[in-house]
């Protein structure tokens, strides 16, 4: 697969604010210059895959076709297992058509109370990311990653975006939502995916 270079200009194919910041944080050490897809007024796709992976190719082919650009794509999420993986490939539908993650938050808490997972060890959850580079021509290739952890309630923190409060990264006593940005950047699961897609980027003063 082709590489970027230093100075090339990249779309950020997604309309979630926070999710925006946190790629432009993790691209700007390489010299990518990013700009989202509501900087180029791009529509957002609906998306019609069954998996992450599905998910992050679908928005990345759609906003490299229509900028003309390589595009950079993220479809991520909250996995539980007391709720059969729930919310999963759904984790911002649950926060309704607002965007409201206090409301997604409480929507996780009140399923975990209905089925008695109280305890640590009846809350593990995991995040996961996908990663996908697609150029304007279909080409495409998606990187993932995960962090595991439990959950807790009530949210603590507010740095981060999404459920971040409410997870605890295992072997840690900071929630997401707790951590400084960039602690969180060096082990979250979007971390996790962007240090395997990184070998796609030629630049000669990346860090190593």
């Amino acid at each position: 697969m082709r590489k970027l270079n230093k100075g090339d200009r990249l779309v950020v194919a997604s309309h979630n604010a926070g999710k925006v910041r946190e790629i432009k944080e993790l691209l700007a050490p390489f010299g990518i210059e990013a700009i989202s897809a509501v900087d180029l007024d791009l529509a957002e796709p609906v998306e019609t895959e069954t998996s992450f992976a599905g998910n992050a190719r679908l928005k990345a082919l759609a906003a490299a076709r229509a900028a003309g650009l390589p595009a950079l794509s993220d479809d991520s999420g909250l996995a539980v297992e007391a709720l059969e993986g729930a919310p999963g490939i759904h984790s911002a539908r649950w926060a309704g058509r607002m965007r409201d993650f206090a409301l997604a938050m409480r929507n996780v808490e009140e399923r975990l109370q209905a089925r008695g997972a109280t305890s640590p060890d009846k809350r593990n959850a995991h995040f996961t990311c996908a990663l996908c580079l697609a150029w304007p021509d279909g080409e495409a290739q998606v990187f993932e990653g995960r962090v595991d952890g439990t959950l807790v309630w009530p949210p603590r923190g507010t740095h981060g975006f999404g459920y971040d409060p409410v997870f605890l990264p295992e072997g840690e006593d900071e929630t997401f939502g707790e951590m400084e940005p960039q602690r969180k950047h060096a082990m979250s699961h979007r971390a996790r995916a962007f240090a395997r897609f990184m070998h796609l980027i030629e630049n000669d003063d990346s860090p190593r």
